[in-house]
């Protein structure tokens, strides 16, 4: 069944075009990725589909009765404070129940109706008594008896521990406004879920936790998002919006890029060979009528009109416009770049990370890797003297030059022009070459004399990119680099720091990116760093060790990890198999055991319900053990959605 479907689809600001008649179709359950160049229009369609903007033509077709949620990119968090007759505190853990407002002021009610039955009498207790009825039935079948703990669940694994649960949402950084949003859209499960740039803010644990609940959702999902790691992972369709129109492709995104490739090469052939054929036309047709008998203007006739009646085939448009540059790099550094000795960070009683030490040789590519909040920016700031650590030390090696790019963009002047930030900075270029080095990243033209301070992310991104090539360094210590790049941006990117002949340090989320350049990787975790040598798959191999082996050693009868078990005897390889065997049938056992221990405590969450506001609603007494009965179920019940969702 369609569950969305556009139709011709324009959009249009004054005389800008935005987009021009888009048309596709999804079904229910399908993923779609939606790529495209910064600017193309990604982001808008969004706002068209959810009604925030009025197409200029066209139409949105959304399946009856199918509820839309959005999140967004950079979305300002909606502090909710009454809603659907409830009332909402500015608490992460209020504004998570905020998504649930009709099972909120059904709780709110319950709680009123039960201090009135306490002294109702005649008419009035039967009145309550009966709405009493309707609303506990209401609420319980709405799923209230288990609300709150997979909300608590669902916070837990986009990072919120049972500290931040009382923190108030105007404490909460940027990205933690932005977590708590999409745990907010995520638990109210719309048929259509809509994400603009979900990954912004997320850590690779995260990430991964959401790729794994998106790739089994069970309704569909539109997503814009440039991490392409992500959108192979997470989508079955990709719609590509490129020259203001659209294309649909029923692939995840590396399939995508290879059928768009093969499409752009078939269609261009398939255009000179015809303008080949007209050549070779346009030239027998001249010389036929240079020879100018009777028979030969018959025959240029003749051809002239084989040309007309010919299915004539576009020229394919070029691709859009993409950055390219490369990096210049000052004198060559000593062998030893930087070496960091037992450095310790923290703020007040916080302690952020301590004994860290780590060595960075020439020509290293370093990327420091951890979960938001352990100290990687920070990090780079001790390392850049913006911030002072609170123990240990570091030093720089012989003729060490240091460029770096902040996530933020903060080192630009909002009050100044394009060509002039990068002018002043550096008087001593020529204006031609530097209207060059502004065209390499798309500043051309008019362009050019942008203000800073209406500059997109995506722009100022590039703006910084352009700053940095030419401050001539050989250490590029990078913040995040690839943040507001559209993907044929971080294409460049990562092919001009292939050819740096120099060190890197770089703290990113970007999972493609890292994968490409690493060539070492530091991890911060639990306040201290684990050393990885080699790339990105030899961390995430070496990862998924650590956590088999912890696992291994948390079982019983763990078989002994430093014997050498590489040669096995029959014997052992059948011992071997029973174990595993006999393990896969206890998971499944255990698996039904909590699924059917989850049923029996909602039942019986269910009748102590029916009970404390029925035959025991008059005896304290036993309410009192009835509702601790309830906070040991509810308890329970939140270990239980735990193990369910790691099923």
């Amino acid at each position: 069944m369609t569950a969305l479907s556009v139709s011709g689809l324009t959009f249009e600001v004054g005389t800008k075009e935005i987009l021009k008649n888009v048309s596709f179709s999804i079904e229910e359950g399908d993923r779609l990725g939606i790529v495209g160049v910064n600017g193309s229009g990604k982001s808008t369609l969004l706002r068209l589909i959810t009604g925030k903007y009025d197409a200029t033509a066209g139409e949105v077709y959304i399946a009856k009765n199918c509820s839309v949620g959005m999140m967004e990119q950079d979305d300002a968090f909606n502090i909710v404070t009454a809603q659907g007759g409830a009332d909402f505190e500015n608490t992460v853990l209020s504004q998570m129940y905020a998504a649930f407002p009709a099972l909120c002021r059904d709780e709110k009610r319950i709680t009123e109706l039960e201090a009135l039955l306490q002294t109702a009498q005649g008419e009035e207790l039967e009145k309550y008594t009966k709405e009493f009825t309707e609303v506990n039935t209401r609420f319980i079948d709405g799923g209230g008896l288990h609300y709150k703990s997979r909300c608590k669940s669902l916070l837990t694994k986009l990072g919120f521990d049972e500290n931040s649960y009382s923190r108030p949402v105007t404490s909460l950084s940027g990205g933690e406004r932005a977590r708590l949003n999409l745990a907010r859209l995520l638990y109210r499960e719309p048929d259509i879920l809509i994400l603009d740039e979900p990954t912004n803010h997320l850590d690779t644990d995260t990430l991964e936790w959401l790729e794994g609940h998106l790739s089994v959702y069970r309704k569909t999902v539109l997503v814009v998002s440039h991490d392409r790691y992500f959108l192979d992972k997470v989508t079955t369709k990709t719609l590509d919006i490129e020259h203001h129109g659209a294309k649909l492709y029923g692939v995840p995104y590396s399939a995508y890029v290879k059928q768009k490739e093969a499409d752009r090469a078939a269609a261009e052939k398939k255009y000179m060979l015809q303008q080949k054929e007209i050549a070779r036309l346009e030239a027998y047709i001249e010389q036929q009528r240079r020879w100018n008998r009777e028979r030969n203007i018959i025959a240029a006739e003749s051809r002239e009109k084989a040309i007309a009646r010919m299915d004539k085939v576009e020229r394919p448009q070029d691709a859009p416009g993409a950055i390219k540059f490369s990096f210049t790099k000052s004198g060559e550094s000593g062998n030893d770049v930087l070496n960091v000795k037992n450095l310790k960070m923290g703020f007040g009683d916080r302690t952020l990370f301590s004994e860290v030490s780590f060595e960075v040789k020439k020509r290293e590519h370093l990327f420091i890797l951890g979960a938001n909040g352990t100290g990687k920016s920070t990090l780079l700031k001790i390392l850049l003297g913006k911030l002072h650590p609170t123990g240990g030390s570091f030093e720089f090696g012989y003729n060490v030059t240091i460029g770096y790019y902040d996530q933020e963009n903060q080192n630009l002047d909002m009050t100044k022009t394009v060509i002039d930030e990068i002018w002043d900075t550096y008087p001593e270029i020529k204006e031609a070459d530097l209207r060059g080095v502004l065209a390499a990243f798309m500043f051309k033209g008019e362009d050019a004399f942008k203000q800073v301070s209406v500059l997109s992310g995506g722009e100022r991104a590039r703006l910084t990119l352009a700053k940095l090539i030419l401050s001539g360094m050989n250490l590029l210590i990078l913040d995040e680099p690839t943040n507001h790049l559209d993907i044929q941006s971080r294409e460049a990117l990562e092919n001009a720091l292939e050819g740096f002949d120099g060190t890197i340090i770089a703290v990113s989320h970007d999972r493609y990116f890292i994968k490409k350049l690493a060539s070492r990787v530091v991890e911060i975790t639990d306040k201290n760093i684990n050393n990885y040598i080699g790339g990105f798959e030899d961390y995430t191999a070496a990862r998924e060790k650590a956590k088999e082996e912890l696992k291994l050693k948390k079982a019983e009868n763990a078989p002994d990890l430093s014997k050498d078990s590489s040669v096995m005897s029959n014997k052992e390889l059948y011992l071997k198999r029973k174990k595993e065997n006999a393990e896969a049938r206890q998971a499944e056992k255990h698996k039904k055991q909590v699924l059917a221990e989850i049923e029996k405590l909602e039942a019986e969450l269910a009748e102590i319900s029916e009970e404390m506001y029925g035959s025991a609603s008059t005896d304290y007494t036993r309410v009192a053990e009835l509702d601790e009965r309830k906070n040991k179920i509810e308890e329970r019940l939140m270990e239980l959605y735990e193990e369910e969702e790691n099923f």
